[in-house]
């Protein structure tokens, strides 16, 4: 307060002063404090980026850039770390804003003319790359990487061109150089991936349109052509992931909203499908396939799958002209198809048609020789040789999957049909004894569990060339050893219940 009196100062002024004087030595601490941290980040970002701890680095260029946001080498720092971890568009802001603080720092305008090329920004990247020979004539890397951009824009121009002219096998070669130089452009790789489309191969086209999600901050487009590809190719799940990942980028997008509940609706009945069969629920199952047909009538894969699935059922619940009809649709639409061929073979087994089933695993074996596949022929090929000496379905005249009392009641009356007393002739009443010995037998095999399993695995349990030591298995063979016929009196064969 001296001071001021001696320079005639007044007491509002005189405080003003100090306060000033005061704000400026607690600013200047600050100041000096920051000052220091910044450093001391600066470091600490270096030897942890050079130590390969990215993660780590990064985060202490976060804190150097937030303490000092003049500094033009702690964006360029942070840019390097981005660049380090693969993340080129976090780095290009970075970059910009160390030209902006330093238009003469060179190495920044290279290090963004490099990401601008590989984004296939050629125009920019021109530029930065004339602003680094500008200043500095004999740049190699420079030299080098102006004439990759005049190339690339070169070759730009001829792949739309050849687009253009619907030359797509054109455009592709000439896009595989382009997408050489220029890595991160999705616009080169989309247009590779539509070329890809109009030439029928779906696959090679994901393959372009996958990466193009990742380097475009919104790239909807791109995720729902990959949703309808997928869906396409019968990938319901892949297609569900993609069509959620737009919709996470905006839930009132109309165009995948519509996608998303068809591709819903369609991927819940075929999951529901796939459990009841696994259940065994299988007319439910048939119900559910139908139900995929009439969601999805015109993608062939889901109504060819339909098809299979169900003459898979129908061989199950063993309908087998039904389930003939089925599988002969579906091998017509997927010819190479060796589950429709497997099934339809059960189906003609079923039917009692061997040497159709043979011939349907004979031709599945070519196109999947498996494990289950060589089974089935051996067990065909077994019940056809057994065929033609004796087939007790046949005998009786039932299906395979006739149940016990079908079987019994077929045999009574066959029975009584062809028992010898019915007969005046000693020729009638052998023929009679022969037929009716068949019958007995047939009712012996079939109504035996054990014995019916044998027989329809391809194995005769009454014939003697398969009984070990003259023995039989699990039911009496007492056709082969036994003749009620031959005991020379008369035989009288009574109708008991079973």
């Amino acid at each position: 307060m001296d001071s001021c009196r001696r320079t005639g100062l007044s007491g509002v002024l005189c405080s003003l002063s100090l306060l000033c004087v005061i704000l400026d030595i607690q600013l200047d601490g600050v100041l000096g404090a920051t000052h220091v941290e910044i450093e001391h980040h600066l470091e600490m970002g270096r030897k942890l980026l050079a130590a390969g701890q990215l993660a780590e680095a990064l985060s202490h260029y976060h804190s150097a850039v937030e303490g000092d946001s003049k500094n033009y080498l702690t964006y360029y720092k942070r840019a390097a770390v981005f660049l380090a971890m693969g993340k080129s568009k976090s780095a290009l802001p970075d970059l910009t804003k160390a030209i902006q603080l330093k238009p003469d720092f060179l190495a920044a305008r290279l290090q963004r003319g490099n990401i601008l090329l590989k984004q296939g920004n050629t125009q920019e990247a021109m530029e930065d790359f004339e602003v680094v020979l500008q200043r500095s004539p004999d740049h190699e890397e420079a030299q080098d990487q102006l004439m990759r951009a005049n190339e690339l824009e070169e070759l730009q121009e001829e792949a739309h061109a050849a687009y253009h002219q619907g030359d797509y096998s054109a455009t592709i070669s000439v896009l595989e150089r382009v997408i050489e130089i220029s890595p991160w452009d999705p616009e080169s790789r989309e247009l590779r991936a539509e070329c890809y489309i109009r030439m029928g191969d779906p696959q090679k086209a994901i393959q372009d349109l996958t990466p193009t999600t990742r380097l475009r901050n919104d790239n909807r487009a791109a995720f729902l052509k990959l949703s309808m590809l997928h869906y396409s190719q019968g990938e319901h799940h892949e297609s569900l992931n993609h069509i959620r990942e737009c919709l996470k980028l905006d839930q009132d997008d109309k165009e995948c909203f519509s996608h998303y509940k068809q591709v819903k609706k369609l991927s819940k009945q075929l999951d529901t499908a796939e459990e009841l069969i696994h259940m065994e629920r299988y007319q439910e199952a048939i119900d559910k396939y139908d139900s995929v047909m009439k969601t999805e009538p015109n993608v062939l894969y889901y109504t060819n799958l339909a098809k299979e699935r169900i003459c898979y059922c129908l061989v199950k619940v063993r309908l087998a002209l039904d389930a003939i009809d089925v599988c002969s649709e579906a091998h017509q639409r997927d010819p190479r198809n060796a589950n429709v061929l497997r099934d339809r073979a059960e189906a003609y087994i079923l039917n009692q048609e061997y040497e159709k089933a043979v011939e349907d695993y004979q031709e599945a074996r070519e196109f999947d020789d498996t494990h289950e596949i060589r089974e089935g022929l051996e067990r065909a090929q077994k019940m056809l040789k057994i065929s033609r000496k004796r087939d007790y379905y046949k005998i009786l005249g039932v299906s395979r999957s006739a149940n016990k009392q079908e079987i019994i009641k077929a045999y009574r009356k066959l029975a009584q049909q062809w028992h010898p007393d019915n007969f005046q002739s000693e020729t009638e009443k052998k023929e009679a004894e022969k037929k009716f010995i068949d019958i007995a037998s047939a009712k012996e095999v079939l109504t035996d569990p054990e014995m019916r399993q044998k027989f329809d695995a391809g194995e005769d349990p009454l014939d003697p060339e398969n009984q070990q030591g003259g023995g039989g298995g699990g039911g009496s063979a007492w056709p082969f050893h036994f003749d009620p016929f031959q005991s020379g009196g008369s035989f009288h064969f009574k109708f008991h219940q079973n």
